[in-house]
């Protein structure tokens, strides 16, 4: 991996940038401060905020309970204003179950990085998911063990470099990533199962789609559901902090492929995904391609 840190422009940040406008809050009302302890380029407190959102818009914090895992964004349990239960390593889908049996008009979901989850505990998740328990589990994927330096979790991709594969991930050696949402949207107790990212605007705006309707199928009962974002790390991947996005869709989303896997009944896999997004990609260029030509005419 190259170590060339390009030289960009010095943006003025003074102020906002020209034609710049407010479109939301600075700060969601469930959110107590915007100050963090992640790194510089993380894309995991964009991700709390599009939650946050989503549970405010739906009017059901009163009775949401989050279960939060051990990763970074446990710094976040002190900030959220709902109501929280802490679960050790690989554990939250469990406690999650029973917060729901004894609290079964509550919204609850877990909040999990890929080492907690997919490492720590898959069994977990995936049997949670089996009793279609009426919880919704969210994923932050990053691809590392990010709060202990950025070691290589069952999510990374092959080639990926991390703090133990410095040569890149070796399918030979060391196995090959785990795509935790196909496995689990092929479970029947699971009903709402998709794959965001918070790389950008529009990939944020569909996260939060996403969200929603999870936590609307959990509030109608329906069973199980399940939201992976894929979240900027350029600590744990040794890139410039600017670099973040790009590398995110150019690693992990080129593997951990973008969509909504499972939707009414309906199970479409990361390579059907991939089809359909290179359809979408090839269609928005053909019509930008005619219109450029109209406007030439």
């Amino acid at each position: 991996m190259s170590t060339h840190i390009p030289v960009g422009p010095v943006l003025d940040t003074t102020g906002p940038p020209d034609g710049a406008r407010k479109v939301g809050d600075l700060k969601p009302d469930l959110l107590l401060t915007q100050e963090h302890h992640m790194c510089p380029g993380c894309g995991e407190p964009l991700t709390i905020r599009v939650f946050l959102e989503a549970i405010q818009e739906l009017g059901v914090a009163q009775k949401t309970v989050a279960v939060c895992g051990i990763g970074c964004y446990t710094s976040f349990s002190g900030t959220l204003d709902v109501d929280l239960v802490q679960a050790l390593h690989g554990r939250a889908p469990s406690v999650a179950t029973g917060v729901k049996r004894m609290l079964p008009d509550s919204v609850v979901f877990t909040l999990q990085g890929d080492g907690d989850m997919v490492n720590e505990g898959l069994q977990e998740v995936l049997h949670t998911a089996a009793r279609g328990e009426r919880v919704t589990c969210i994923l932050l994927n990053n691809g590392v063990f990010g709060e202990t330096g950025g070691h290589m979790t069952a999510t990374s991709v092959l080639g990926q470099r991390t703090k133990n594969t410095l040569d890149g991930r070796d399918a030979q050696y060391h196995g090959y990533p785990i795509l935790i949402g196909d496995l689990i949207a092929q479970l029947q107790g699971a009903v709402y199962v998709a794959r965001g990212s918070v790389h950008n605007a529009g990939a944020i705006a569909r996260t939060k789609k996403m969200f929603r309707r999870a936590f609307e199928a959990q509030i109608r009962g329906e069973g199980f559901t399940f939201v992976e974002v894929l979240t900027m790390c350029p600590t744990g991947w040794f890139i410039p902090t600017a670099d973040g996005p790009d590398y995110m869709t150019e690693t992990l989303g080129e593997v951990h492929i973008m969509g909504e896997l499972k939707v009414g009944g309906v199970v479409r896999s990361t390579e059907e995904l991939h089809t359909e997004n290179v359809r979408r990609a090839e269609e928005a260029a053909a019509a930008k391609a005619r219109d450029l030509a109209a406007k030439h005419e």
